[in-house]
């Protein structure tokens, strides 16, 4: 475990890259997620036929996974978006750091650990699991010695999170993944540097993370092709 000063320093040094964000999560509200043949098509014409059957895909694994428990979608969900590649944000978008909308993921077929946070995140959401129960979550992963990014999910307030990440394919809890460290994670609703394990503390709104701003500003955009 890393010492506390040590942690708070890496976690000030990746918030500067995370300022001044105004969110934008009504991309997927209800009745909005229909994906209509206007972007399909445009999906299609740029990335290739490949690219809109994944779309559909995707729709249709939304539409047909509403009803099952919450374990279920999180299993269906993980599944799903861990079959594409990962592509760093050099290679894939030729920019230091460029968080993809879950379209842009699935039209590209790859991306990295928060593009895959972002698509599952929005993903459940639009499946009915509630928003304060999910989290993207900042860590260090020990073994890599990098930052990395994954999607938690809070059964109850106090409850220990699971973890879905694009690295392994299977959720544990947060207690089963000792290569994993903690650092602050955020929602539609906020913004909590994380203690070692559990909710953290929170320290404002989602508001403050400018990657998070620019996602919801495309996510916007795409919504009105549909």
């Amino acid at each position: 475990m890393w010492p506390s000063a040590q942690l708070m320093y890496w976690a000030r040094q990746s918030f500067l890259t995370l300022l001044l964000f105004v969110v934008a999560v009504g991309w997927l509200a209800a009745g909005a997620f229909g994906l209509t043949e206007q972007l399909l098509n445009q999906v299609k014409v740029h990335y290739g036929e490949p690219a809109m059957d994944r779309l559909l895909q995707w729709q249709s694994l939304v539409q047909h996974n509403k009803d099952l428990d919450v374990s279920e979608k999180l299993e269906v969900v993980n599944r799903f978006f861990n079959q594409s590649r990962f592509v760093s944000d050099i290679e894939h978008w030729k920019r230091e750091d460029y968080w993809a909308t879950p379209v842009e993921f699935l039209s590209t077929n790859g991306g990295d650990c928060e593009d895959f946070s972002i698509a599952k995140y929005f993903t459940l959401k639009e499946m009915g699991v509630p928003v304060e129960r999910m989290r993207i979550t900042y860590v260090k992963a020990v073994e890599l010695n990098q930052a990395h990014m994954v999607l938690t999910y809070y059964s109850s307030p106090d409850a220990e999170p699971l973890v879905l990440d694009n690295l392994i394919d299977g959720i544990w809890p947060a207690s089963q993944r000792d290569d994993l460290v903690p650092v602050y994670s955020f929602n539609g609703d906020g913004l909590w540097l994380s203690k070692e394990r559990g909710q953290g503390r929170r320290v404002g709104g989602s508001e403050r993370i400018a990657l998070w701003r620019d996602l919801g500003i495309r996510l916007n955009n795409e919504n009105k092709l549909k």
